[in-house]
């Protein structure tokens, strides 16, 4: 499969919403579930989650990469820097390892069609591409490593570790058996 990337703005807006929006918005997440507390994340979940994302991206925003194959789209990545969700600096799981500044990778989505690809590397490689045209130094993931088990398609959200790496990223924490914090370095120049 031939994948070519395009970051989520008000130009690709109508692509992201028709990708989520055939599987109700990821059960209505629409890519919020970080940015808020489950309380809020769950009294918007659905219309208010896909409106509130709309904000940010109308805003000037850029909370990920969609990925297209023959002109549509068929995967999302959600990232963007660290302070956008809050919600993992309280997770026991992905809390901050420490104080620096990371573009952190928080999302996956791949429509059914596509699955079986490997496309999630290919977004991860796609993330790395961008956080060096932004600047970042450091990328961060919280994926699954899921042993044994059998994952669905919401337990894999987060990303499978086999896949950061292959993408080159490090384990840096492990609060969790399953769990891996993951980073790799930019290289710059």
């Amino acid at each position: 499969m031939v994948l070519s990337f395009k970051p989520l703005t008000t130009a690709t807006w109508h692509d992201f919403e028709s990708l989520l929006g055939a599987y109700e918005g990821c059960k209505g997440c629409w890519c919020m579930h970080w940015r808020l507390t489950f309380p809020d994340w769950k009294k918007q979940q659905g219309e208010g989650n896909r409106q509130a994302m709309k904000a940010y991206v109308d805003a000037g925003d850029v909370p990920g990469i969609l990925a297209y194959a023959e002109g549509r789209p068929v995967a999302w990545c959600g990232c963007g820097p660290r302070e956008w969700y809050p919600r993992l600096n309280k997770s026991q799981v992905a809390k901050p390892v420490d104080d620096q500044e990371v573009l952190s990778v928080n999302c996956f989505f791949v429509d059914r069609q596509a699955r079986g690809n490997n496309i999630q590397l290919e977004l991860l490689h796609e993330i790395l591409r961008f956080a060096k045209q932004q600047g970042y130094r450091v990328v961060e993931g919280y994926p699954v490593e899921p042993g044994e088990r059998r994952l669905d398609s919401s337990t894999s959200l987060v990303g499978l570790a086999k896949a950061f790496e292959e993408a080159g990223f490090h384990e840096v924490a492990r609060r969790k058996e399953d769990r891996p914090i993951m980073r790799k370095e930019i290289q710059t120049g």
